[in-house]
């Protein structure tokens, strides 16, 4: 039996008490909380009530009355109904705040430490926190003009135009509409997933941060569009940048963006860019960090938490294309990064050639069953860095470390509820010696954090 004290379709009053992890605000209705995406902390709204279930309830946003002092403009046109940004409403220094508390309230609601001895430090921000990614990926769809691109509206599929990201790189912008228009010229039609009908699927676009090399990889469901050469040679015409050019066929029934079959088509086969003094070969499949002014951040603060002397040695798990690993390896004797992607380890490898680097290593494989084959071997150890995806540390993962117990873990996060379900288990082991946020995505509810652990039996000696 239902118990709410809230109704579908129920308009309300509430004041906003606080900040969930996705980004909207939370209030209290008869003890009942509601979740209200575009809201502020101390606000007064009205709402109408949109789904109840368990004991929350879900809420759309129909006025303020009571403003916030952070509450400002949105930039973007299509701001609350496209699903990319959750926090354009909210001041900058507001959102680098709310980012931070997000880190506490985890550790808060996951484990039994205290935040307060955890020492989570103020959010690292970006002066102008508009136009910082360096890749995008849209979905292609219709609308009454023919061809277009956009993002899914949030919870839904219902797919929104999008002609000029704020947070994206005007350069992708450009590139982005001038394929949408080639697309249109050529008849190749959007693919729709219920009838399966139609051919494109998304156009991906990455453009690097120093170089300005542009890469574009049309995702197709089919191979039946046979001016594919044509239509790559005429966008390289009127987007001079554009350097690469690849298809991607997916035919699958899934969210993945690509699939298995990837063709060059046109240009080279990878684009370069530069981050600090490292230089960087990238194909469509690269990982690589999508907001490179504050990926220089990130990556001093893993080599700063690492705190190398230049005799350590140092284990790169899920270590992608080697870029944290290359990162702190001249303070390194060894640096070993492992990874489950062949073609991710195949990157690192060239990576570390053009960057003369000559203490780095690197294998294919899971880090639970490499790492203590490393350590049988000789090589135990002593920082181990782990960048892992937002579902976090497998429990084999962790159990390893906590058998191999390097002096220090180095936990590059990008999701707080992972990270602090994983510290709860680490440190039975280990301890938190700090743990600094980092603002990877402004106008968005994402924060990464930077976490140095210490093993219990070392002395304390807080990184500042």
């Amino acid at each position: 039996m239902n118990m709410s004290p809230l109704k579908v379709g129920q308009e309300f009053l509430v004041t906003i008490k606080r900040i969930g992890i996705n980004g909207e605000g939370i209030g209290y209705y008869k003890k009942q909380a509601v979740f209200i995406p575009g809201t502020l902390v101390g606000e007064e709204v009205v709402a109408t009530c949109t789904r109840v279930a368990g004991g929350y309830a879900e809420a759309e946003l129909v006025r303020v009355k009571r403003k916030s002092k952070h509450r400002v403009q949105p930039a973007c046109e299509v701001y609350g109904q496209c699903g990319g940004c959750q926090l354009q409403h909210m001041s900058y220094q507001e959102q680098l705040r709310i980012k931070r508390d997000a880190v506490s309230q985890a550790i808060e609601r996951y484990t039994n430490l205290d935040p307060e001895e955890c020492d989570i430090r103020p959010t690292i921000g970006m002066k102008d926190p508009y136009n910082y990614r360096n890749r995008a990926q849209m979905p292609v769809g219709y609308d009454e003009d023919g061809v277009m691109v956009g993002f899914y509206s949030m919870n839904s599929r219902e797919l929104v135009n999008v002609t000029d990201c704020d947070v994206q790189y005007e350069e992708i912008n450009t590139v982005i509409n001038h394929a949408v228009d080639l697309l249109d010229d050529y008849k190749v039609f959007a693919y729709a997933p219920k009838t399966k009908k139609g051919t494109a699927r998304y156009i991906v676009v990455r453009r690097g941060f120093k170089t300005g090399e542009v890469q574009v990889t049309f995702v197709f469901a089919n191979n039946e569009f046979r001016k594919m050469n044509a239509l790559a040679k005429d966008l390289m015409k009127y987007c001079p940048d554009v350097k690469s050019v690849y298809l991607n066929i997916n035919n699958e029934d899934t969210h993945e963006i690509f699939g298995k079959e990837m063709k060059h088509i046109a240009g080279e086969k990878f684009i370069s860019d530069e981050l600090g003094r490292f230089k960087f070969n990238l194909s469509p499949r690269a990982f690589y960090q999508l907001n490179p002014e504050q990926t220089i951040k990130l990556y001093n603060q893993v080599k700063y938490a690492a705190a190398l002397k230049g005799n350590e040695k140092v284990v790169d798990a899920y270590c992608g294309v080697g870029t944290i690993g290359q990162w702190v390896a001249d303070k390194a004797s060894e640096v070993r990064g492992v990874d489950i992607t062949r073609q991710a380890i195949a990157d690192a490898k060239e990576n570390a050639k053009l960057n003369g680097l000559t203490n780095t290593y690197y294998a294919v494989g899971k880090a639970e069953q490499i790492v203590p084959k490393w350590a049988n071997e000789g090589f135990k150890p002593d920082v181990v860095i782990v960048d892992p995806p937002r579902t976090g540390l497998g429990t084999e993962l962790i159990e390893m470390l906590k058998r191999v117990q390097p002096k220090t873990i180095v936990y590059v996060s990008c999701n707080p509820s992972t990270l602090a379900k994983n510290l709860k288990e680490l440190t039975k082991k280990y301890r938190v010696d700090y743990i600094q946020p980092v603002d990877m995505f402004p106008q968005t509810s994402h924060v990464e954090a930077v976490v140095r652990l210490v093993r219990q039996d070392r002395p304390a000696k807080k990184q500042r």
